[in-house]
C-alpha cells in the first residue's frame, strides 16, 4: 500500500491523486529514451512533510514504453484511493470575505480550491454575507448528502458553523438545546477549518500550524479528530458552545476592552492586555464543579495530547462504561460536587491546550482534545508581580500551574454565580448558595464600579456571570489528526524510473 519513490515510501493514505501524463521529450531528453517513439507517463500526488507539522503537494512522474503496463499502474492506484472510504467527495464550504485581514476569497481560490479539483472533490461554495449566516444556511440547506462542512476564516468563523452544524443535528434529532442535562447527539458530518483569520487557535491546536495549504491536505486525505464541546447556560437557556477557552476576569476584561477598539486591528489585544493587566482587578465568587473521574491522566502531568492519543481513546472508553452502568442523570445526582469560594483574577477553563505561537504551550498545555473534560485554572487574587510571572510561564517551558495563588482541576461540568448574579436570579446555582461578595479592587475608594466580569467563550463576550457549563465527550470531528510526534523535516524526494517502482 505504498509507492516508493527514490528515497521514500509514501503509504496510499497520503497519496492526493493519479494523473495520466502527456510525456514531452523536450522535457526528459535522457540518453536512453530518445530513440523510443513513443513513452507514457503518470503522474501521483502525495504529501510531503516539512518542518513544524506544514504539509505540501509534491508529485513524481513515472514513465515506460509499455502503455499497459502505465494503464495497469494508473487504474491499481486510483481503485487503491477509491478504497480510502474516509475521504471526502462533497464539500460544503463558507467563506468569510471580512474576517482577519480579509484575505479569505483569495486564500481559497488561490491556495485550497486548485487542490480540491486535483483530488476531485465537489463543492458548493457560499461566501457570507453578515454574521450568522453560515450558521443560520446550515439549518436550511441538506447538509446529509455532504461529507464535510469547510470554513473559510478565523476562529469567530469556526465557531458560527459549528454552532450551526451541532444545532441542526439536535434540532433534527428532536433534543432541546435550552436543557442544560440533555445528552446531546454525536455531530459526524466533519468540519475542516481553512485558517484566514487574526486568530487561528482551534486549527493551531489541533493541526499544530496556522496554515491553510497544509489544512487543505488533511481533508483531502480525510483525516478525523474527535473534539470535546462544551455547553454553557444561563438559567436553563442555552448561551453557546466552546471548544477552546471560556475565560473570566482578565480574559473576559481584555475581550470586553477590546471589541470597543476593532478599528486597531489584530493590535488591539495587546493594548486591550497590558490595560486591563495594569487595571488589577479580581473578583469574589463561587465555583463549583464535579471533577472528571473518567479521565486517565491530569492537568500537572507531561502527557501532550498526540495523534492518536492513548489518554482520549482510554478516557473515551470510561466514560462510555460509566455512563452505561449509571446513566447520566443518576451518575450526576449521585457524584459529590466540590465547592470554591474565593477572589480570582483569573477563571478559565479550556477544552484543549489553546495553543498559539505566542504561547507554544497554552493555557494547559497537558489538555487533551477528546477525553470528555475541561481543565479549570482557578488564579487567585495576588500582587501585580505574581501574575506577571504566572503570565510569562506561558510564554517558556517552566510549570506554569506552580504557583501558590494557581489552581487547577480536571473537571467534567462546572457552574459559577457571583453577588450581583445570585441576588438577582437565585434560581441559577443549587450548590453552594451563600452570601458572594461583590467586585473588588486594590484601591476601596474605587469599589464597586463594575460588579462582575465578562465570560470570553472562544473570543466572543458572554453578558451572563452565571453560567452551567458541561463538558460533551467527542461531540464533534474535524479533519484533523492532531500534532503528530517528531514531525521533522524530512529528505526531498527526487524522481524515479518506473523501473524503481516495480
Amino acid at each position: 500500500s505504498c509507492v516508493h519513490t527514490e528515497n521514500c515510501f509514501v503509504p496510499i493514505s497520503e497519496i492526493i491523486a493519479v494523473e495520466e501524463t502527456e510525456f514531452n521529450k523536450k522535457q526528459r531528453n535522457i540518453g536512453r529514451w530518445q530513440k523510443m517513439a513513443k513513452l507514457h507517463a503518470f503522474t501521483v500526488y502525495y504529501v510531503k512533510r516539512a518542518r513544524n507539522h506544514r504539509w505540501r503537494c509534491s508529485d513524481v512522474t513515472f514513465w515506460c514504453v509499455d502503455e499497459h503496463l502505465c494503464n495497469q499502474w494508473t487504474q491499481a492506484l486510483k481503485e487503491s484511493l477509491e478504497m480510502q472510504k474516509s475521504r471526502p467527495k462533497q464539500l460544503l464550504v463558507y467563506i468569510n470575505p471580512y474576517g482577519g485581514k480579509r484575505q479569505g476569497k483569495r486564500i481559497y481560490e488561490q491556495k485550497v480550491a486548485p487542490l480540491f479539483n486535483l483530488a476531485s472533490i465537489s463543492t458548493d461554495v457560499v461566501i457570507t454575507e453578515h454574521a450568522n449566516h453560515a450558521k443560520d444556511n446550515l439549518f436550511e440547506v441538506n447538509i446529509y448528502k455532504y461529507d464535510g462542512v469547510v470554513c473559510v476564516g478565523g476562529d469567530g468563523m469556526f465557531s458560527e458553523v459549528m454552532h450551526g452544524l451541532i444545532g441542526r443535528i439536535q434540532k433534527d434529532s428532536g433534543i432541546d438545546q435550552n436543557n442544560p442535562k440533555a445528552s446531546l447527539v454525536q455531530c459526524n458530518i466533519r468540519i475542516g477549518i481553512i485558517p484566514a483569520g487574526s486568530t487561528d487557535c482551534i486549527c493551531y491546536s489541533t493541526v499544530g500550524i496556522s496554515d491553510p495549504v497544509t489544512s487543505a491536505l488533511h481533508i483531502i486525505v480525510g483525516d478525523c479528530q474527535p473534539l470535546d464541546v462544551s455547553s454553557v447556560h444561563h438559567n436553563n437557556t442555552f448561551l453557546k458552545y466552546s471548544v477552546s477557552l471560556l475565560g473570566y476576569g482578565f480574559y473576559g476584561d481584555i475581550l470586553k476592552d477590546s471589541e470597543k477598539k476593532r478599528w486597531m486591528g489584530p493590535m488591539r489585544y495587546d493594548y486591550s492586555g497590558f490595560k486591563t493587566f495594569l487595571s488589577h482587578h479580581y473578583y469574589e465568587g463561587t465555583i463549583a464543579y464535579q471533577p472528571a473521574k473518567h479521565t486517565h491522566g491530569s492537568p500537572r502531568d507531561k502527557e501532550s495530547c498526540r495523534t492518536g492519543c492513548y489518554v482520549c481513546k482510554k478516557s473515551e472508553k470510561q466514560l462510555a462504561e460509566q455512563t452505561k452502568e449509571h446513566g447520566l442523570k443518576h451518575e450526576e445526582g449521585e457524584e459529590e460536587w466540590k465547592v470554591i469560594k474565593g477572589k480570582f483574577l483569573a477563571i478559565n477553563a479550556v477544552n484543549m491546550s489553546c495553543a498559539c505561537p505566542r504561547s507554544p504551550k497554552g493555557l494547559s498545555p497537558a489538555a487533551h482534545l477528546a477525553d470528555g473534560s475541561a481543565d479549570l485554572i482557578l488564579v487567585r487574587k495576588c500582587s501585580r508581580f505574581d501574575f506577571l510571572r504566572y503570565l510569562v510561564r506561558h510564554t517558556n517551558q517552566d510549570d506554569q500551574f506552580d504557583f501558590p495563588f494557581v489552581d487547577v482541576y480536571r473537571v467534567k461540568c462546572f457552574q459559577f454565580t457571583s453577588k450581583l448574579s445570585e441576588d438577582n436570579e437565585s434560581n441559577v446555582m443549587d450548590i453552594g448558595k451563600k452570601r458572594f461578595g461583590q467586585f473588588c479592587r486594590d484601591h476601596p475608594a474605587c469599589c464597586c464600579n463594575i460588579a462582575n466580569s465578562t465570560w470570553n467563550c472562544d473570543g466572543e463576550t458572554l453578558d451572563s456571570s452565571a453560567i452551567e457549563v458541561r463538558v460533551h465527550c467527542q461531540l464533534m470531528k474535524l479533519f484533523a489528526r492532531g500534532i503528530e510526534e517528531n514531525c521533522r523535516d524530512e529528505a526531498a524526494y527526487s524522481q524515479s524510473s518506473i523501473e524503481q517502482l516495480l
